[in-house]
């Protein structure tokens, strides 16, 4: 397309007929891939003589084509863009964006951005030298533009990546230097002589954000620019051509470069020259700088700052950086004391008056009140805010340098209180009385920590403050329940003090200024933690919350749910009634919310984070009524619809929260319904396309769905929810740009599946084994290592003899039993083991381990028993001490609690070990609630990659708190376990007796007793008695002691009477234990039925031995708690 074929089509876009317009629009992409289709856009948006419109429309197609096409956003796309129409527009961008107007430049630097960021310094690296040649030809504005752009782009780089931020240093610092001084010395300078040093300010700013380039470590060079910044720092800025509107005239040129100058002095003040915050290399700079410098430039702040007192402007943003630089000044000797002659005029007739209610403030009020409370809630707000500014330094004032300035400010205020008290009503210094509140509200923590003002609190609200409750002026009304809200949490010697202050913040709820009833909320909300008699709000709890509903529909705020949240968690179960009606609130603010987001499209907007509120709150409500499940199928109506829609791509920014939603509504609910269902569909698409960092999340719910509604899971076709599972999950665990850290969940879902469908998804073993090998080939991390072969572990005890003919089949049984017992030896240099850390860990193994003593001797040989036997041994011992351990840290804790510290509701089982193993079925319901009072923690609990500290010493007691079926499966007492050894172990020694007896019977022999004979360290027998029977039968009799080694520890142990019965059978001696009376580390008896051959199962209360006969030694072990069942001697 030609270039009057371009313009003509381009004006059609403009067209108020839409279907020209489309049409117009439908001709640009079609020809957009054309050759020189770039450069000809360029000489339109450059032509003088074309349309402006026109011009506009050319720019924005041209910088939309660019952001889009210019560099390849996936590794292997193709270029879209030809070589030699890059190096065109590369030529001639530079040249144009000097020629057109701002509003165009605009739109070329947006494409310059994404071109240098793309290409600089690889397949640009001449873009240095044009801008060094502009530096000096006089074409200065379009190289400061330029070279602005380039410097930001290294802005945020630390180490390796800031590399060209030295070249670019090197090669134009010194012009930069040239034309800033040449710039200030103009006599009655231009506006564009503002908009230059404003470039240069902005480059110099980038290029030290992070890091001093080393060329400016050059005291001459650093001492040539701070002249400059000072020059310009005390230099007035110029009357004339101050715009009169205040919202034009912070944005005035002058004032930005003021804005600039100053900021720039508090990053290398702040960064830079703080001696403590320096490594060696640069203390010496920081000394420099605090000599040299520091003093002047508060010596200039505090001269701009004096302004202020005569009435005289200054931006809100100027007053803000100043006073961060004074606040950090205080704690500093040297700074201090040349603060300190002109302290009180700062303290008292400029930072005070800025803490005060102002005109400005009165106009927003009065004229847009629900701007005035956003502002007022505003974090982004508060970081430019004078008067956040004002408070900060007050507070770092009294609390660095509190003996010398607490008392006089506070005198200062009492004598505005007073003043306040003694005017008459239409005299009365409101907005002073208003700053002195606000100084009582901002210095809370200090004087409750500080006598005598801690003492005198109480009195000071009862007097000043609750008497604004009823103040004419709005303001006051909501400063009194602002500051009532910040003292909620003290001792009330009066509880009727206490009372009078909670009913006039609910009062304030139904003032008739906004801004009064939003700082009634979030006061309310200090109040009914504090509150101690949950009577005070009871009967008023349904006339709060609708007043609570009313604000909500008028204020999009997220700190008004966190109120709600809190009074759900102190009522608990007490808000049942109410759950459905504030659900449906919730849901209904969480639309109007989205509705004012997706409108006003910004991704900060207050209607953006107050619905994130309302999803927190509503998961805050569900759990608050986790134990009336009939509940969660009355609300599930009105949340569906929440959860459709943010489950797909319309909800990236509330998926963590709708997540906790399903999380909920899938395990506390009676029964999973078909509605619910529709769900796992939307969650595995997400996952698929862009949700793999939520995969810790999503875990939560799918392992509900199928833990919970396994009958469903397993019987449906359409959809088929097993296909899906494994379609996701093999595409995850095969995809070899995630790291180990983002598959985790995926061995996790295979482990639900194994454990929730016992013999029933036979089909998916083998799928599941391959591509678990194949990952675990590539692994790194030892987590997911541990994970991928706890994989294995649980398809063994799925079905031990399929998965073992599945391993041989794939070649791998060896490999993967080799690794396995290699990860179960292997211990760190500070000996403790390395893998399986958790509880949950150990059972799996035990489980999978032990499914392996069932299996026919041809399937498994004799050989390897010993190998099976001695890892199920040590980890039992390890899951035991790990038990003890915890038992020991839950008993530390209720005794902490006991003592008066007092732990959230759902830490009380902090531990989160398996302490429900065993519980009696009725209890079972409880205990789940107890594991699961916050499914928020869920996925976190899961122990996700970041926690999982592989340099840690520590096993891990606290498993996750998702129900798994095997949690029945080990009891407290390891009797379950322990009888399964017991009875898998006769099954093998009958089995091995008709192959290879003796040479099996040795393997298990020498293993037991390796183990026993390692950790005795002496034996002494005080009285033994042999006695013989008939046909080669012995019986033994002793008493005396055993001193074993237990880990580091040394223990001694005494028994009574210990004796056996053993017969000779097959050239192998059988072994009956009998152990009476023996006293051990917790004085329990033991007891053991005598038998005619074998070991036999144990009553485990109290300490269990193994005993090693031959004709001149007897060894004998304590093995706490623990069956060997039937073994092998001589």
């Amino acid at each position: 397309m030609d270039l009057p074929s371009l313009a003509i089509v381009l004006q059609a876009a403009l067209s108020p007929n839409p279907d020209e317009r489309k049409a117009a629009e439908q001709r640009l992409d079609q020809f957009q891939y054309t050759p020189q289709h770039l450069v000809r856009l360029l000489q339109i948006i450059v032509d003088n003589n074309c349309d402006m419109a026109v011009r506009q429309v050319a720019s924005i197609h041209f910088k939309n084509f660019i952001a889009k096409n210019w560099a390849p956003h996936e590794p292997d796309e193709q270029p879209k863009i030809s070589p030699s129409d890059k190096a065109m527009v590369r030529d001639h961008i530079l040249v144009f964006l000097v020629q057109v107007p701002p509003l165009l430049r605009l739109q070329l630097g947006e494409c310059l951005k994404t071109m240098i960021h793309a290409d600089y310094p690889e397949q640009w690296p001449h873009l240095l030298d044009w801008i060094k040649h502009n530096l000096q030809d006089q074409q200065v504005y379009g190289a400061l533009f330029v070279l602005r752009i380039l410097s930001r782009k290294y802005e945020f780089k630390s180490d390796e990546e800031r590399t060209p931020v030295y070249r670019i240093v090197e090669e134009t610092f010194s012009h930069l230097l040239n034309i800033f001084n040449k710039l200030v010395q103009i006599p009655n300078p231009s506006l564009e002589v503002a908009d230059l040093i404003k470039l240069i300010c902005k480059i110099f700013w980038s290029s030290i954000y992070l890091e001093i380039p080393k060329q400016l470590f050059d005291p001459n060079v650093f001492n040539a620019w701070m002249v400059l910044f000072l020059n310009v720092l005390e230099r007035p800025v110029p009357v004339d051509g101050q715009p009169v509107d205040p919202e034009l005239r912070k944005s005035w040129g002058w004032w930005k470069v003021k804005k600039w100058t100053v900021h720039i002095l508090n990053r290398l003040y702040t960064r830079f020259g703080d001696l403590k915050l320096q490594n060696p290399e640069n203390k010496a700079f920081a000394q420099m700088f605090q000599k040299n410098f520091a003093g002047k430039i508060l010596e200039c702040h505090l001269n701009i700052l004096n302004v202020i007192r005569s009435g005289g402007y200054l931006p809100d943003r100027v007053i803000n950086l100043i006073l961060q630089y004074l606040s950090n000044s205080i704690s500093k000797n040297s700074m201090y004391n040349l603060l300190l002659p002109r302290l009180d005029v700062l303290l008292f007739e400029i930072v005070f008056p800025l803490m005060c209610f102002n005109d400005n403030d009165q106009k927003l009020w009065d004229e847009d009140p629900h701007e005035y409370v956003r502002k007022g809630y505003d974090i982004i707000e508060d970081l430019y805010s004078p008067r956040t500014a004002s408070m900060d330094f007050v507070s770092e004032l009294v609390r660095k340098r509190g003996k010398e300035n607490l008392q006089k400010f506070i005198l200062f205020i009492v004598e505005i209180f007073k003043r306040y008290d003694e005017a008459p009503m239409e005299y009365k210094p409101y907005r002073q009385k208003d700053g002195a509140l606000l100084a009582i509200g901002a210095l809370c923590d200090k004087l409750k920590q500080t006598d005598p003002y801690k003492s005198e609190l109480e009195r000071m609200l009862v007097q000043h403050v609750f008497p604004e409750f009823s103040s004419p002026v709005g303001h006051l009304r909501a400063k009194a329940a602002w500051v009532a809200g910040q003292y909620a949490h003290i001792n009330f010697s009066d509880q009727n003090n206490f009372r009078k202050a909670l009913h006039s913040v609910v009062s304030g709820l139904r003032d008739p200024e906004l801004p009064v009833r939003v700082d009634s909320v979030f006061a309310l909300r200090s109040f009914v933690e504090a509150c101690k008699d949950l009577n005070e709000i009871r009967p008023i709890l349904p006339q709060l919350l609708d007043e609570f509903f009313k604000l909500m529909n008028e204020v999009e705020n997220e700190d008004l749910v966190f109120t709600l949240e809190t009074i759900v968690d102190k009522f608990g179960e007490e808000m049942a009634p109410y759950a459905l009606g504030l659900c449906q609130n919730l849901a209904a603010a969480f639309w109007r919310c989205m509705n004012t987001a997706e409108a006003d499209d910004e991704a900060d907007d207050p209607g953006a984070l107050a619905a994130v509120g309302c999803l927190r709150a509503i998961s805050t409500i569900l759990e608050s009524v986790s134990r009336l499940p009939d509940l969660f199928v009355q609300v599930e109506p009105t949340l569906l619809p929440i959860m459709r829609r943010m489950l797909t791509t319309d909800g990236q920014e509330v998926f963590e929260e709708v997540l906790e939603i399903v999380s909920y509504m899938t395990f506390f609910s009676p029964t999973i319904s078909t509605e619910m269902w529709s769900l796992w569909p939307l969650m595995i698409e997400a996952l698929a396309d862009w949700a793999i960092d939520f995969f810790p999340n999503i875990l939560v719910p799918l392992d509900n769905y199928i833990s919970r509604g396994t009958a469903h899971f397993l019987a449906c076709r359409e959809p088929d929810y097993q296909q899906s599972l494994w379609s996701m999950i093999s595409s995850i665990m095969a995809d070899r740009n995630l790291e180990d850290s983002d598959i985790e969940p995926a061995p996790k879902l295979i482990e639900v599946v194994f454990q929730n469908c016992k013999g029933q998804v036979d089909q998916w073993v083998e799928p599941y084994l391959r591509i678990t090998v194949e990952r675990l080939r590539r692994t790194e991390k030892s987590y997911l290592k541990c994970l991928l072969m706890q994989v294995v572990a649980d398809a063994l005890y799925y079905n031990a003899a399929l998965t073992l003919s599945i391993l041989h089949k794939l070649g791998v049984a060896t490999e993967i039993f080799n690794l396995w017992f290699q990860m179960l030896q292997q211990v760190k240099r500070s000996g403790v083991r390395a893998n399986f850390k958790r509880e949950h860990d150990k059972k799996v193994c035990c489980l999978g381990l032990t499914a392996l003593l069932a299996l026919p001797a041809d399937q498994l040989p004799g050989e390897a028993l010993g190998r099976v036997f001695r890892a199920t041994l040590d980890l039992l011992v390890r899951y035991k001490d790990q038990l003890a351990e915890a038992a020991k840290e839950e008993e530390a804790e209720d005794l902490d609690d006991m003592d008066g510290f007092q732990t959230d509701d759902e830490d009380d089982d902090g531990d989160g070990s398996d302490k429900e193993m065993g519980v009696d079925a009725e209890d079972g319901d409880e205990a789940d609630s107890i594991k699961l009072h916050k499914l928020a923690a869920q996925a976190k609990s899961m122990r996700p990659h970041d926690e999982y500290d592989d340099d840690s010493d520590d096993d891990y007691s606290d498993d996750e708190e998702l129900q798994s079926p095997i949690d029945e499966t080990l009891d407290f007492h390891f009797q379950a376990l322990a009888n399964g050894v017991a009875e898998h172990a006769e099954q093998r020694r009958v089995a091995i007796e008709k192959e290879k007896l003796e040479k099996a019977s040795a393997v298990v022999h020498a293993y037991c007793i390796g183990v026993i004979a390692s950790l005795i360290k002496a034996f002494c027998l005080v009285q033994w008695s042999w006695r013989l029977g008939d046909k080669g039968a012995a019986t033994f009799s002793a008493m005396g002691s055993v001193v074993y080694k237990h880990y580091e520890t040394l223990v001694r142990l005494v028994f009574g009477v210990f004796g056996f019965t053993a017969e000779a059978s097959k050239g192998s001696l059988l072994l009956v234990i009998v152990i009476e009376n023996a006293v051990g580390l917790d004085k329990s008896p033991g007891k053991m039925a005598a038998g005619s051959v074998g070991i036999k199962k144990m009553a485990l209360q109290g300490k269990v031995g193994i005993l090693r006969v031959t004709a001149k030694s007897t060894i004998f072990m304590e093995s706490t708690r623990m069956s060997l069942g039937k073994v092998g001697g001589e």
